[in-house]
């Protein structure tokens, strides 16, 4: 056996939680049965498998919690994000991390630094789709970055833009919370579209042209023509929230402007794992996106915090269970 138990200690609440809870299912995957929710966690090693070799009894890690299958074309090519068979945890039928045990392969457990908290360990995995994100969209120092939508992943996202020197970061959303945590963080411009419009923001902020760079996070169905009408030529868009409807676009401007367009979907994850960390020792800080900690026993506070918005990220506590 190359599995290793876990005792958790610090477990983040995630959309996908709070939307398995409300609503049962998420597009085709649907809670049948019972299911233990969760996947943003961190913890001590508390027992080894008789093969571990990577990790020792006590140590601290954060988990991937999608254990792709290693035999598939895509897995083969290092795209484990793209797995047609990948075990992820909180995903109908494969129970998750709000428990006080869990076993993974080893090689899915990640060493946690001393100099980072459980709180941080357990932001890890939404870290690793914000910088997927970043990556893929090519941020890059002196890009006028736009990210549509203030939730927990386009907040971490504004934090990466800024460490890799991000001109401008202007960040939207319709929540006053959410948008004064985005200016607390330090985006350039905090922007209500429900008042204001995202060309009046490039004019505020003095830009001659379009952003060179846009991260949809909010999935509402507006996000994306906003965007196109706002790029400049070459921009580039990484899309990762996912649209409860068609959307219409405009095309034309996507072919005249040469707009690239890539979907977002988990990361690939060893480089993105240890990338993670070391913008995390060379500066990057995430902590602050933490507004909510809950002891596990208060989990229905918890969820009720993170469905009314009133927060960032919202982080369990199981240290005590």
């Amino acid at each position: 056996m190359r599995h290793a138990a876990r005792d958790h200690r610090a477990v983040g609440v995630c959309g996908s939680d709070v939307h398995y809870y409300q609503h049962g299912r998420i597009g085709p995957y649907v809670v049948r049965e019972p299911l233990i929710l969760g996947h943003e966690s961190a913890g001590r090693i508390a027992a080894l498998g008789l093969e571990v070799s990577k990790h020792a009894v006590g140590q601290r890690v954060t988990l991937e919690p999608g254990v792709p299958c290693g035999r598939c074309r895509e897995c083969r090519a290092g795209r484990y994000n793209l797995c047609p068979d990948v075990v992820f945890f909180a995903t109908p039928p494969i129970d998750g991390a709000f428990a006080n045990y869990v076993t993974i392969h080893e090689d899915f457990a990640f060493a946690l630094p001393d100099e980072l908290s459980d709180d941080v360990g357990a932001l890890m995995e939404p870290l690793s789709v914000g910088i997927w994100a970043c990556h893929k969209a090519g941020v890059s120092a002196g890009d006028r970055v736009l990210i549509t939508g203030a939730g927990p992943i386009g907040l971490i996202a504004a934090e990466v833009c800024r460490h890799v020197g991000a001109r401008f970061v202007v960040i939207t959303d319709v929540s006053p919370y959410r948008l004064k945590l985005a200016e607390s963080m330090g985006a350039d411009l905090a922007l209500d579209v429900s008042r204001e419009t995202i060309a009046s923001a490039q004019r505020r902020l003095g830009m001659v042209e379009g952003f060179d760079v846009a991260l949809e996070m909010s999935g509402h169905p507006s996000a994306l023509p906003d965007i196109v009408a706002n790029l400049n030529h070459g921009g580039r868009i990484a899309m990762l929230g996912l649209p409860a409807q068609p959307i219409e676009l405009d095309w034309g401007k996507v072919v005249t402007h040469m707009i690239t367009i890539k979907g977002i979907y988990g990361r690939e994850m060893y480089e993105t794992w240890y990338a993670m960390s070391a913008m995390l020792r060379s500066g990057l800080d995430i902590s602050s996106v933490i507004t909510h900690r809950l002891p596990a026993a208060e989990w229905a506070e918890a969820f009720a915090t993170a469905r009314g918005g009133q927060c960032g990220k919202v982080v369990m506590d199981w240290s005590d269970v």
